[in-house]
């Protein structure tokens, strides 16, 4: 019995550390750095982030910020590729994975929204092959922590990834604080869990902000990264403080 609860919490311990990890490379380098530019990170650190989400979800980068982008051009409407408000919060989070692949599968999304993002040398390479990233990724755990614990530990990490990430669309666009006049909220618990992206009201306020922590009891996990990284020179922020949208206003605290 011992064992078993032994092999549990190891696997858990395991599959949630690796879960930080590709969120904080998916908020700092997907989202932050490629989808709204408002860092630069030097090319060592583009290949680690690279490398952790290639190993860790198979995201091929050029197909999120697409994704991304088109999400915010058509935020809560007509068009918006994960939507709560057409679709349903509950429907958004039970099928986000689905939603995600149709938009990032259409050629012509990816064409007009990611077309700074081309087809690298690495990409064709490497990066491109999803399966293969995520089958080394797999076989690295077990190598590592055994086939038992390994196999445990990416389940636990497929699960809380693919939850968190569906959270940030489904359940922060729909529940959650709102200082700004914009759908999306600020909850804090999933921002602990996603490495920022849980203030979902500040980044829809300020896209363009590397920090997503507006506020002094915001605790953005991915802003404190960002500062590390910088202060050793591997990132560059673009904007040092918050830069709302012009047709955006304060409506609470």
């Amino acid at each position: 019995m011992l064992n078993v609860v032994k092999v549990l919490l190891s696997a858990l311990f395991i599959g949630f550390s690796v879960t930080t990890l590709a969120n904080l490379a998916t908020t700092v380098y997907l989202h932050r750095a490629l989808a709204h530019k408002a860092l630069t990170l030097h090319p060592f650190a583009v290949f680690c982030a690279r490398f952790t989400i290639w190993l860790s979800t198979g995201i091929r980068p050029r197909q999120w910020v697409a994704v991304h982008r088109k999400h915010h051009a058509f935020t809560d409407q007509e068009g918006d590729p994960h939507s709560p408000v057409l679709l349903g919060w509950k429907n958004v989070q039970m099928r986000n994975v689905i939603l995600y692949r149709t938009a990032a599968k259409d050629t012509q999304t990816v064409e007009r929204y990611a077309k700074d993002l081309p087809r690298t040398r690495l990409d064709k390479i490497f990066f491109d092959r999803a399966l293969v990233g995520l089958g080394l990724g797999i076989a690295l755990l077990v190598f590592t922590f055994g086939p038992l614990i390994g196999l445990l530990a990416a389940l636990v990490h497929f699960n809380a990834y693919l939850a968190g990430s569906a959270a940030v669309n489904a359940i922060a666009h729909h529940f959650g604080r709102k200082p700004y006049a914009n759908r999306a909220g600020n909850l804090q618990w999933l921002a602990l869990l996603t490495a920022g992206e849980g203030l979902h009201n500040n980044h829809h306020a300020a896209p363009t902000s590397a920090r997503l922590s507006h506020r002094w009891y915001e605790l953005d996990p991915g802003w404190w990264l960002i500062k590390l990284l910088s202060s050793l020179k591997l990132a560059k922020v673009r904007l040092a403080s918050v830069r709302l949208k012009s047709s955006t206003h304060r409506i609470g605290v």
